[in-house]
């Protein structure tokens, strides 16, 4: 079911012939689940005209580099593929995504896209809008709840929102019919780039090549269908009560997977529900993460343009406790290298650090830990915001995310509440290596991350 609230005209340019309907894929990187190429598959069976999806393939992203693009490279050489088994043709050209998309515009009778909530996504579609010569149809498919159906202001935290998440959820929580094409597009003779040599392509572009691939994580649907079905097995029935301890295989390892569109949530949700395996405790955390806790984290960075400056990010509150004790003497005080090459006297810390620089990833609870502690050995405030940002969009393979800025914003106040005050953090929560070892048997975690590789 595609429901009409995920549904926005995004210009109003009148109706014409075309030779097809474009679907523009930028964010929901996938040929299943997809209420955007639902929606171009439905459009275009009527007048009998077949679909061409096209994605841009940008080298100047904003922060990303080799190990994202390789990534990103290998779900669209999967994706390529499943298009095609449904009959639709996907055009990749290494081009701004808005000046590709307009190009295969100038043919097409109607064009439908992707969301995207980032700042750069958001000038993509709106440039597209103005400069296209056919109507642009923007279908939301990577949230469960249309972020403005779910409410049309930013949230104070996740208790503003559960509420008006949850009085919605029914009535998108439904499965995505998918459309047979009736007229494919794969005799089309549309210049486009191969992606047969995923390495092949990345020697062609000018990219920020210091940040290595990781082997931990391989790109595509096909992958994080495997995932999914893993985390089903065997780590949902512990999510309840294990998902916090680090290194624990309780956790779904999805979040790259869903930055880059491989997969939907709305697929996750209905097969966490669905599940035999999980308990009810169990299902109610995981869907409170994938639902409640990211969908808060899009409405962040969609009401508050000011998402990446720490002046925006972080709440008045939290701003005025932390720069009242600005001043507050720090027994440790680190720069961004040896933060980045993990030299601190913490041992917890480094190993998160280093868990990150070698699998593109970090658990979710160290993660929290990590932010912390940049914010205790900063020489202010504002320095720890760029600093985590900065560590964070350049290594994980899901930064550049809602879920990224959210949750570096959360580590000096954002989304929380006042706690009682101390020093360097004010009334900000506070965590310390104390409390994991209190928490946690810390060894396992330690014995894969605490050296060096």
């Amino acid at each position: 079911m595609i429901h009409p609230e995920r549904i926005t005209p995004l210009n109003r340019k009148s109706p014409r012939r075309g030779r097809w309907i474009l679907y523009w894929m930028q964010a929901s990187q996938r040929a299943s689940w997809n209420h955007a190429l639902e929606f171009a598959i439905r459009e275009a069976n009527g007048p009998a005209l077949p679909v061409v999806a096209f994605f841009g393939l940008t080298p100047d992203f904003p922060e990303a580099n080799l190990r994202h693009y390789r990534f990103l490279l290998e779900g669209l050489r999967e994706v390529r593929n499943n298009l095609e088994k449904r009959g639709v043709a996907l055009v990749v050209r290494i081009v701004s995504p808005e000046k590709g998309a307009l190009e295969l515009c100038r043919d097409a009778a109607l064009a439908v896209t992707d969301r995207g909530y980032l700042r750069i996504q958001k000038a993509w579609r709106e440039a597209a809008a103005r400069d296209a010569l056919c109507p642009l149809i923007q279908v939301e498919s990577d949230v469960i709840v249309p972020v403005e159906s779910a409410s049309p202001k930013e949230e104070f935290s996740a208790a503003t929102l559960r509420p008006k998440i949850r009085t919605r959820l029914t009535d998108f929580l439904h499965p995505l019919e998918e459309t047979p094409v009736e007229r494919d597009s794969l005799g089309l003779r549309l210049p486009g780039l191969s992606l047969d040599d995923a390495e092949a392509v990345l020697r062609t572009l000018s990219l920020d090549r210091s940040v290595p691939p990781v082997d931990s994580f391989r790109g595509g649907p096909g992958e994080a269908g495997k995932r999914l079905e893993r985390f089903l097995d065997d780590g949902l029935d512990r999510y309840a009560t294990e998902r916090n301890i680090p290194g624990s295989d309780a956790v779904s390892d999805l979040s790259p997977y869903l930055h880059f569109g491989h997969i939907s949530p709305l697929e996750i949700a209905l097969a966490v529900r669905a599940s035999r395996r999980g308990n009810p405790a169990a299902k109610d955390a995981f869907l409170e993460e994938l639902i409640v806790r990211r969908e808060l984290a899009v409405n962040f960075v969609h009401y508050n343009p000011s998402y990446d400056a720490y002046e925006g990010a972080v709440p008045a509150w939290a701003r005025r406790t932390l720069e009242d004790h600005a001043r507050d003497p720090r027994e440790y005080v680190y720069g961004l290298q040896d933060l980045e090459e993990a030299r601190t006297h913490d041992p917890f810390w480094n190993a998160a650090q280093r868990e990150m620089v070698r699998t593109g990833k970090m658990h979710n609870y160290m993660r929290m830990y990590w932010g912390k502690k940049i914010l205790e050995w900063s020489a202010s405030p504002a320095d720890a915001f760029r600093t985590m940002l900065a560590l964070n969009n350049r290594w994980e393979l899901d930064g550049r995310d809602p879920n990224g800025f959210a949750g570096v914003a959360w580590c000096l106040g954002k989304h929380d509440r006042p706690w009682g005050e101390r020093t360097i953090f004010g009334n900000v929560r506070y965590m310390n290596a104390a409390g994991l070892k209190r928490k946690f048997d810390m060894g396992a975690y330690l014995e894969r991350f605490g050296t060096e590789a």
